[in-house]
């Protein structure tokens, strides 16, 4: 992309520029995030780096004072994540001037998008419209919740089956991410429900955080989805562990709140141009967990 170095603008007493996110250090990108309070490592800001791209605002001594990122999955759809400004300037038009460099940086695809309550009047005034609600459950599991669910056909996830997760995440996802699905897979546990020999519905668990995350989770219902979760609950017993989902279906969040990840905070997926991003017809999968509220 152009070197976006070149623009600048002043923001308060402070004379702003961005620049390519690849150009900072990531402990630079560890305090903006720790000074808003998110919970990432320089672990889960490297690995954002290496499946997509972004900007950072820079004051006049280098200090990073505003991120945004957008992982271009396919040619015509990306998501977008990892907004963030300084507390001290979230009021003066630093989220607005990254984000309408992204979209334009985007070229024309569709967008998908988590809002916070706080970005969410931003987001609206740049023509993202809401779709549905994501609902953030975290806590210590119970690994115990874990005991009584039926496992039958659920087994640890072996590389050969990586093209049936790319596969079945394409379906449900409604494009294809076999670059962050690979990534992920490789830095994942996975368990995967097989029935006559096909891969039904699988879960993937990694560091992420505080503790570990849950996602990508696609099935067809609820129940297979208990299925090859409850695996992981049970393998992160008395541990920290999260999942995002859209789900509102009774068996599904009840079982997800018996397994100790009660409901922590919601967020609003939203969309721009969202005819780029429709699920393919006929497909019953389902994302049942997101990757994470940046990847969607």
């Amino acid at each position: 992309m152009d070197d976006p170095s070149v623009e600048s603008r002043a923001v308060d007493v402070f004379e702003m520029r961005l620049a390519d996110i690849e150009t900072v250090d990531v402990a630079q990108l560890l305090a903006l995030s720790i000074a808003v309070r998110w919970p990432h490592r320089a672990a889960d800001w490297q690995f954002m780096r290496s499946q997509g791209r972004g900007l950072v605002a820079l004051d006049e001594i280098g200090r990073v004072c505003g991120s945004a990122m957008w992982f271009p999955y396919t040619e015509t759809f990306a998501a977008v994540g990892m907004v963030i400004t300084s507390p001290r300037l979230q009021a003066l038009g630093t989220g607005s001037w990254l984000m309408t460099r992204v979209i334009a940086e985007c070229g024309g695809r569709a967008l998908r998008l988590n809002a916070t309550n706080a970005a969410y009047r931003l987001y609206s005034s740049l023509g993202f419209q809401r779709e549905r609600t994501l609902y953030q459950c975290q806590g210590k599991a119970n690994g115990a919740a874990a005991s009584s669910v039926a496992t039958e056909g659920v087994r640890l996830l072996a590389e050969a089956e990586l093209p049936s997760v790319i596969e079945n995440d394409a379906q449900a996802y409604g494009v294809a991410r076999a670059k962050l699905i690979t990534a992920l897979f490789q830095r994942s546990h996975g368990y995967g429900l097989f029935r006559s020999g096909r891969l039904a519905a699988f879960a993937l668990c990694r560091p992420l955080g505080r503790g570990h995350v849950i996602g990508p989770v696609v099935a067809s219902c609820d129940t297979d989805a208990i299925a090859v979760i409850a695996p992981h609950v049970a393998a992160h017993s008395r541990q920290f562990l999260r999942l995002d989902t859209h789900s509102e279906g009774d068996e599904f969040r009840a079982f997800i709140a018996g397994a100790g990840l009660a409901l922590h905070d919601t967020v609003t997926t939203m969309s721009l141009r969202p005819h780029g991003a429709e699920p393919p017809t006929g497909g019953s999968s389902t994302c049942y967990a997101v990757v994470s509220q940046a990847f969607g």
